[in-house]
């Protein structure tokens, strides 16, 4: 044990648990992960506890500070914990997080631009709802739901019923479409010390509903749009009192940036930050959680980006061949829509860095094999 030492548990035992710790431990941090099985990507890197209400409390006895990997982790868990020992982020960014209703409230409270919308409980409220903001809209579960799932887009009013049943049954939110160019992400850190820092804008790419790849820097983002974002993640970061990485979605529009969703945890849309970043958010969150001083949040190269592996594992030989290419695989199993690892490069340039995602084509959809 160091002097900075603190035993980490987190609720949750996938890819982000095991990043968090790989991490963590060049920091001289302990971890423990409350799981469903000792199969799970993070079970060789730290004491592993099933979701047994015994096991709960046990790696609550382990823990000096709780973390965890889901926004729809239970509030009533964490404030339970957080009787004992400190949980961060703390319950009021899971609070708006998990629900979409209370999240777009929030936006709204604190003047950050986002889609209209309603949350609707019946068929009827829905039709009402179609009425007021219009079509195309996106009908989604107010909880849950990720990677597209519980979510249908309406393009006619013809296709009301569908959708109820499709999705419905169960609380709502109707979001009117959005005009923008591009979809865009930002990762911020806050310690408890209100210290503050920011990644720059990224851009990504979807498919399926599913992050494909992210490009970061985003391409000709102006600094005037880079502060908008931060001042975003300011207001959002110290009205929940955050501790730990947020990360925020956003469009590009004609207008400025306009809010889609946020997420109170390490992000997919960050992985690029391990290589591409001096301080990853991995760690950045690992300091934040345990009273350190926040790290150095710069490229560390003019560009950078991050592949998603999905379903298929694919020829990751070639990775290894590559120069400014780094393989991130999570040991889990092949099976259809799941991320099973990432690739994150590194360049000096932008033609050098498509030349190189040109090379990856095999792990991206037909469609986005030839952009740039």
């Amino acid at each position: 044990m160091t002097p900075i030492t603190k035993k980490i548990g987190v609720l949750g035992a996938g890819q982000l648990g095991r990043m968090l710790a790989i991490a963590g431990y060049p920091l001289g941090q302990k971890f423990g992960f409350l799981g469903t099985s000792h199969d799970e990507p993070s079970a060789l890197l730290g004491q592993m506890y099933t979701d047994e209400v015994e096991s709960l409390k046990d790696l609550v006895k382990f823990s000096d500070v709780m973390t965890y990997e889901s926004e729809n982790t239970s509030v009533e868990m964490v404030r339970e914990i957080a009787r004992s020992i400190p949980v961060y982020p703390g319950e009021k960014s899971l609070y708006y997080s998990q629900h979409r209703g209370r999240e777009k409230g929030l936006f709204d409270e604190l003047s950050i631009p986002c889609a209209p919308y309603q949350v609707v409980d019946s068929l009827e409220n829905l039709t009402q709802a179609v009425d007021e903001i219009g079509l195309p809209a996106v009908l989604k579960t107010t909880t849950e739901g990720y990677d597209g799932k519980g979510q249908f887009v309406l393009k006619e009013k013809s296709q009301i019923d569908q959708a109820w049943k499709a999705i419905g049954g169960r609380e709502l939110i109707l979001e009117g479409f959005i005009d923008f160019s591009r979809e865009l992400s930002i990762v911020a850190v806050r310690n408890a010390d209100n210290e503050h820092v920011y990644y720059p804008l990224v851009q990504n790419v979807h498919h399926d509903g599913i992050l494909r790849y992210t490009i970061a820097p985003a391409r000709q983002i102006s600094e005037t749009v880079q502060t908008q974002a931060e001042a975003y993640m300011k207001a959002l970061l110290d009205k929940l009192d955050h501790v730990g990485v947020l990360t925020l979605e956003l469009f590009e529009t004609v207008d400025g940036l306009v809010a889609n969703e946020m997420a109170p945890r390490v992000h997919n849309s960050g992985h690029w930050t391990i290589e591409g970043a001096l301080t990853s958010q991995f760690e950045n969150h690992v300091r934040a959680i345990t009273g350190l001083p926040l790290g150095d949040t710069s490229p560390r190269q003019p560009v950078a980006a991050m592949i998603n592996i999905i379903g298929e594992t694919g020829p990751v030989a070639e990775v290894l061949k590559m120069p400014n290419a780094f393989l991130h695989l999570y040991d889990k199993a092949e099976r259809a829509g799941r991320k099973l690892g990432h690739i994150n490069l590194v360049a000096d340039s932008e033609d050098a860095l498509y030349e190189q995602i040109k090379q990856l084509s095999a792990f991206l959809p037909a469609e986005d094999k030839s952009e740039s």
